[in-house]
């Protein structure tokens, strides 16, 4: 167990807060449940204890915001959740997605149709022993499905008290214009990290609108950005993943990371990050960092 994370009572709170739709207050340093399921995202873990005492062990760390969707394991990751914490700490918020089907190892398929998306979310509710979803994401627009037709759904799914907050995944500024028109957005989940700023923009619209920008894939980085990161780390007395890491929640007030992980060690580790304080020069350096690495799906 890492000494320095039970120094804390509460370590991830170091991160600080956002608040969900003015309502859910959430630390910046979330965690996500997409790795505790078996390889390529299918089936259960090879080890499940092992997965469940990650699951505890970030609540007892203060993580108060869990990410997960239908489709990890599929269905897996949210069972393995409610066994873990159900009944769960009442300040803890679970966040879930819907809209891919899965047929296989690493296989994905869209699937955002209305009655899609309407059984998933009543199969969420199951599964996490939920009544109502805090936040319930679109997981991504689907191309043969019109993108008002799939918002609308999910604010139906509100209307009816299934679902608390709507949030969107995968997406343009464009999309959640349209999407702002039709249900409030309280969370834009897309790809970044600091040597993947594809959606620069995108957070930058976060900010300005007061929409929480939860980063996927928030570690990645290629063989530069990789350099840069690790020197920054030697310096720090830091591992490069707490950099980039603390490059995230340093880069915008919005931004809530939700690193994941199937070890109990590389989670105390992620946690330990919100205690990092970057210099506005080694800020910089990372910020001009610019290596998109390849693109995977989360």
């Amino acid at each position: 167990m890492n000494e320095q994370v039970t120094k804390t009572e509460n370590p991830a709170g170091l991160a600080g807060t956002i608040s969900l739709g003015g309502e859910l207050a959430v630390r910046r340093l979330g965690y996500g449940a997409m790795r505790i399921t078996g390889d390529g995202i299918w089936g259960p873990p090879k080890n499940p204890d092992s997965a469940l005492g990650v699951l505890r062990r970030a609540v007892e760390l203060g993580v108060n915001f869990i990410d997960t969707a239908d489709s990890y394991g599929p269905y897996v990751s949210e069972e393995l959740i409610a066994k873990a914490l159900a009944p769960y700490p009442r300040d803890l918020v679970i966040a879930t997605k819907g809209g891919w089907n899965r047929t296989g190892p690493g296989q994905w398929t869209h699937n955002a149709s209305p009655k899609h998306l309407r059984e998933a979310a009543e199969g969420s509710l199951r599964r996490l022993r939920l009544s109502r979803i805090d936040v319930y994401q679109l997981h991504i627009p689907d191309p043969a499905v019109p993108f008002e037709a799939s918002v609308e759904t999910l604010a139906q799914l509100q209307a009816e008290g299934k679902i608390r907050f709507v949030g969107l995944s995968n997406v343009t500024k464009e999309h959640i214009e349209r999407a702002r028109k039709i249900v409030s957005i309280v969370s834009v989940q897309n790809r970044y990290s600091f040597a993947d700023r594809e959606w620069d923009y995108v957070v930058d619209y976060c900010e300005r609108d007061g929409i929480a920008f939860i980063p996927w894939f928030p570690l990645a980085s290629g063989k530069v950005a990789s350099m840069v990161l690790e020197r920054i780390a030697k310096n720090q007395r830091k591992t490069p993943n707490q950099v980039a890491l603390a490059w995230l929640l340093k880069r915008s007030p919005v931004m809530l990371p939700i690193p994941g992980t199937s070890s109990i060690e590389h989670l105390e580790e992620n946690v330990e990050a919100a205690s990092l304080q970057l210099t506005g020069e080694e800020f910089g350096e990372l910020t001009s960092v610019s290596e998109p690495p390849p693109s995977f799906r989360g």
